[in-house]
């Protein structure tokens, strides 16, 4: 007969358990989503206009407001424990990817970040920043356009790409600007905001 510690063990192993999810932006309830607010075109699923050299799709996540007035430090955090196996820096569209999970792997895409404070590889969790938030001179550098930030959550592994000299830790790319019909968006992507809203506790 099997006891119950061993029980309790194994499931330990195979389950999430005892692992906690949060909001990704430093709201006074890191479990409440309705804390958290979206840009005016930040919604899942929007269409994009075309621009150039990037035809029209729709948007793969969500693009995700500061949450206070703090313009210098405003933290970013993963929203579950997981590796970083992909980084770029390349001003406004710096990047993080972060691969979830054992048995049943997601991944989290965070862009448009400033401050990234891992390496590839590194473990995260969501008690620990991972970036933050542009400041006012990287906002005025960039555009204020930039002043969220673009998340994303995947069903399917990254692309996996060969990194370049301007961008070596890039190793991965999302499907970000390859999403044409609500078909690619439901293949590859979760709606950030149903996926939140069924794990936050």
């Amino acid at each position: 007969m099997i006891k119950t510690g061993f029980l309790v063990f194994i499931l330990l192993i195979f389950s999430d358990y005892g692992l906690e999810y949060s909001l990704p932006v430093n709201t006074s309830d890191r479990n409440s989503i309705s804390l958290m607010e979206l840009s005016k075109i930040g919604e899942f699923g929007l269409v994009r206009k075309e621009r150039p050299k990037v035809p029209a799709h729709l948007h793969t996540g969500i693009d995700i407001k500061r949450p206070t007035n703090n313009y210098q430090s405003e933290p970013i955090f993963p929203i579950f424990e997981g590796v970083v196996i992909s980084k770029r820096r390349d001003g406004p569209y710096a990047q993080l990817i972060i691969e979830h999970g054992n048995e049943q792997k997601f991944w989290t895409v965070y862009e448009h970040i400033a401050g990234i404070s891992v390496n590839l590889y590194d473990d995260v969790n969501p008690k620990t920043p991972i970036a933050r938030f542009m400041n006012k001179t990287e906002l005025n550098r960039y555009g204020w356009q930039f002043d969220h930030f673009h998340f994303e959550i995947l069903k399917a592994q990254p692309l996996k790409i060969k990194p370049d000299r301007s961008k070596p830790e890039r190793l991965y790319a999302s499907y970000t600007l390859v999403c044409y019909t609500k078909e690619d968006l439901e293949k590859y992507f979760y709606d950030p905001l149903d996926f939140l809203e069924q794990h936050l506790k």
